[in-house]
């Protein structure tokens, strides 16, 4: 049976939920060293109460994945994998921080980082254009607004096949200790109980 990224991705999403964190990419890709699943894990948003500001900055360091977190989230999710049974051949897992170039594919994604920069590249054409770098402005109905070139878009979510924050470089040098795009990696590849000729 043929593994793919939905199996996994259906299998992996309860497991990372379960213990406090959302799934945001899930890669299944064959490398030149073989099979190797990656798992891209966030802490879920903070709850935002009306009328309440956002949480301080020396709070953010902290919401942020650490290594430990994704050694652990890796330790849970070798095991789950290796009761679910799903891959037949050798692997390697990574579990890793989405890191400062987030992709943002879910309308929570968006309104998380309303106010921020980001990229947008669309299946279909919009006024257009296909590509649009910017400040996300509100989000709402399926659709996010995206200002660029003093313009503000309305994209639908359905419609978009790539969207990533932009990095705030100035921002990230004025930090003390940068804890973002961490990875955890098995110790070893996974060798599942059986393998196919």
């Amino acid at each position: 049976m043929r593994t793919d990224s939905q199996m996994l991705w259906r299998l992996v999403k309860p497991q990372i939920q379960a213990v406090g964190f959302d799934l945001i990419e899930l890669q299944w890709n064959r490398e030149g060293e073989g099979w190797v699943l990656r798992v891209f894990i966030d802490r879920p948003a903070p709850p935002h109460l009306p009328g309440a500001s956002d949480p301080p900055m020396d709070v953010m360091p902290r919401l942020a994945v650490s290594h430990e977190d994704c050694e652990r989230v890796s330790r849970d999710l070798s095991a789950a994998l290796d009761v679910a049974d799903i891959i037949h051949h050798a692997y390697r897992l990574e579990v890793s921080s989405p890191g400062l170039d987030r992709p943002l594919r879910r309308e929570q994604d968006f309104r998380r980082f309303t106010g921020q920069r980001a990229k947008i590249r669309c299946t279909e054409a919009t006024e257009g254009r296909r590509n649009f770098s910017g400040i996300l402005r509100d989000v709402h109905d399926g659709q996010v607004g995206i200002e660029c070139d003093g313009r503000l878009y309305h994209l639908a979510i359905a419609s978009i096949a790539r969207a990533n924050l932009v990095p705030d470089w100035a921002a990230e040098f004025r930090r003390p200790e940068d804890k973002e795009d961490v990875r955890a990696d098995s110790a070893a590849p996974h060798a599942p109980h059986r393998s196919v000729p």
